[in-house]
């Protein structure tokens, strides 16, 4: 029999803002707005609109769970007694009455992310001999991992996985579009990927050509709420380009931006775009690239106007160049790590067309002695926070606010950012940090030559 049963008789009184449900045996009570918040498409949602006169409705479910997803439409939290219970049956009983949304964002919210009370919760395995050579997560905390030709996708729980095998020899570029879509590309494969994970079927390619019309690899991916954009280099190296797509449709070419040809040994001109992030405050497209030759780690910083296709902004990074670099919009910041020092350095958002914006973290800079101390550390943003990697090591820089703001010798405010070292004793000097990314409220890194991801978490209220 289905789970809801409508007797054709109730006695709840259909002018009364009191209902009584019956699950399993046993009685509840609870008020008619408390059960539209589960949504129009919830059982809950029916039991409002029940039109039964005889006896209170019946649903053949477990009372304990029920009650445990009645006070998650009380509160918006999980109660305290939900440890008691497995995750898994939580999250099918949710399914079962339509509520799934509401468990995800008590759960597993972005709000919940608390960088200092961050910890290594959980590792994820990965089958197989490869390391993970990209990650790419949702807002609420699925994430997709690429090892190897295959892609492993575990769902918002953490609790669910499952594994496509894909027609690379290895993934460079992945970019999480849904918790079942993605994105995916490599610098030694032609055309970027759509794939349907679940299904395991690559729904679309996309494709660039140049004007010799060769071949084309992927070199970054990045998305806003309306396109895809995808940094191409041509099978010869001899020419780049960045190409925006309609996200919202069929996925058809918007514009072109950034298209580059290089001639003779001036590469320096056309570096490709290596990393896309868009920067919705600003609505601008940050692409950075840089390379190494025989001069050191050169690169560049633009800043694309996708509706003119013009470059509002440009920095060319020579001394120091970036090992990465990240935005954080809650800073109105850019920050980046130095390959040649090891040091963070930041530039502030709202002073952005000086010709050397970088400002160094660090109180002691180091000198710069030939060794690239910065080579492979990775920089990412979540919130107000900033992590950074050093070796195995994780850096958490912080701005302290100051009533009375000092201001330097231009007359802007000078900012102050202060270092914290993450995780307990036995989390530091690991293998190499290879990947950070940030999802729902946990942070994701991956290392050298481990077959699995490290989720970083805060408590959550209930489990």
């Amino acid at each position: 029999m289905p789970p809801f049963t409508d007797p054709s008789n109730n006695s709840n009184d259909t002018n009364s803002n009191i209902v009584t449900i019956d699950v399993g045996g046993q009685l509840f009570q609870t008020t008619k707005q408390t059960l539209t918040l589960g949504g129009p498409k919830s059982l809950f949602s029916r039991i409002v609109h029940s039109s039964s006169q005889y006896g209170p409705p019946f649903i053949d479910r477990d009372p304990e769970l029920f009650s445990i997803l009645l006070s998650l439409l009380r509160t918006g939290h999980l109660p305290s007694k939900a440890k008691a219970f497995d995750l898994e049956d939580l999250i099918s009983e949710a399914q079962v009455y339509g509520v799934e949304n509401l468990l995800v964002n008590s759960h597993s919210n972005p709000s919940q992310f608390e960088a200092f009370n961050l910890e290594k919760s959980l590792i994820l395995p990965l089958s197989g001999r490869n390391s993970p050579s990209a990650i790419a997560t949702t807002q609420y905390g699925s994430v997709h991992v690429a090892h190897g030709s295959k892609i492993t996708s575990f769902d918002w729980s953490l609790q669910r996985k499952f594994t496509i095998l894909t027609q690379f020899t290895a993934i460079d570029s992945l970019l999480a579009l849904s918790p079942s879509i993605a994105a995916a590309g490599a610098t030694d494969f032609s055309g970027l990927q759509l794939i349907d994970l679940k299904k395991g079927f690559v729904r679309e390619t996309l494709y660039w050509e140049n004007v010799t019309r060769s071949s084309s690899t992927v070199q970054a991916i990045g998305s806003s709420p309306e396109y895809l954009f995808t940094s191409f280099e041509s099978g010869r190296r001899n020419s780049n380009s960045i190409m925006v797509y309609d996200l919202q449709g069929s996925f058809g070419i918007v514009t072109e931006i950034g298209h580059n040809e290089i001639f003779g040994a001036n590469l320096d001109s056309a570096i490709p775009a290596t990393k896309l992030s868009w920067v919705s405050g600003y609505n601008l497209l940050m692409a950075s690239g840089s390379h190494s030759g025989p001069s050191g780690v050169l690169g560049n910083i633009k800043f694309w106007d996708i509706r003119s296709g013009n470059a509002v902004w440009e920095l060319n990074e020579k001394v120091d160049c970036f090992a990465d670099v990240t935005i954080s919009e809650n800073l109105s910041a850019m920050f980046k790590v130095g390959v040649n020092s090891g040091e963070v350095f930041f530039a502030d958002l709202r002073n952005i067309g000086n010709e050397n914006p970088w400002v160094c973290l660090s109180d002691n800079r180091k000198v710069i002695n030939g060794k690239k101390e910065g080579a492979g550390c990775k920089i990412g943003s979540c919130g107000n926070q900033v992590f950074c990697s050093k070796g195995g090591d994780l850096e958490l820089w912080s701005e302290i606010l100051i009533g009375s703001s000092k201001k330097s010798e231009a007359g802007s405010e000078d900012r102050v950012f202060r270092k914290n070292i993450m995780g307990r004793v036995n989390d530091m000097c690991g293998s190499k940090i290879t990947h950070l990314d940030f999802g729902g409220n946990k942070m994701f890194v991956t290392r050298k030559d481990q077959q699995f991801v490290e989720v970083w978490q805060s408590s959550v209220r209930g489990f």
